[in-house]
């Protein structure tokens, strides 16, 4: 099992980061556009800049982005671990005047020794599946809305709902998967296991169908056409 955790910024890291030699320090690369399948958009004026600079206002920018890495073993562990440290140059300004800058040090810890620097740090700043469910059990399916008056009837409707959680779930992995078409099944299958539950309802629940007798059969005759009817 390989982790990616965020770590205090405590003295002892800081000073252990500050050790290291400049040349120790890169800068860091986050993930390209040429990564990612979309079309950069031109930014519009940055009306608020303006206007900061012309009210004199103390403000914080950001300069530079560098990072480091090196062996810790917190104190109640048995092992070394891979630290990366992320230093930030921090430019204070009050309208055009840079009145100084100053180092913020962010850290993350990990046993992982496959990724590069910039990777961890990539890893870590993506929001985890777990704060996902937690949210789509909070807004979407409502399972921590406890309406009722008592505590075993509110832990039954919870139950009810993260169950209906789980159905989404387990519609996309029992999404049969060619060999042929693999690719595109597992990507569909992908995208089931992460769509939210607002789309899921949306996509494969509330849809406009005809229900037809006839023939000692019932037929369901879907209305309208979207994208993911062929998973359905």
């Amino acid at each position: 099992m390989r982790f990616v955790f965020g770590y205090d910024a405590k003295a002892n890291l800081v000073q252990a980061a500050e050790r290291e030699g400049e040349e120790t320090y890169h800068e860091l690369v986050t993930r390209t556009e040429a990564q990612i399948a979309t079309t950069a958009r031109t930014r519009p004026a940055n009306v608020k800049d303006e206007i900061v600079r012309e009210r004199n206002y103390k403000t914080l920018r950001q300069a530079a982005q560098n990072v480091a890495e090196f062996s810790y073993r917190p104190g109640n562990c048995k092992r070394d671990y891979r630290v990366i440290a992320l230093r930030k140059n921090i430019s204070v300004e009050r309208g055009e005047n840079v009145l100084f800058s100053e180092y913020r040090y962010f850290f993350y810890i990990t046993n992982d020794r496959d990724m590069t620097a910039d990777e961890v740090i990539d890893q870590a700043r993506q929001r985890c599946d777990q704060e996902n469910l937690i949210s789509q059990l909070k807004s979407d399916v409502r399972a921590l809305h406890a309406p009722v008056n008592t505590l075993c009837a509110n832990w039954a409707y919870m139950t009810m709902a993260a169950l209906a959680w789980t159905l989404k779930a387990w519609c996309a992995l029992l999404l049969p998967i060619t060999p042929r078409w693999a690719e595109p099944h597992n990507e569909q299958r992908r995208r089931l296991l992460t769509m939210d539950f607002r789309t899921f309802r949306t996509a494969f629940i509330e849809i406009p169908c005809q229900i037809i007798t006839t023939g000692r059969r019932v037929r369901w005759r879907i209305l309208t056409y979207n994208p993911r009817l062929n998973a359905f």
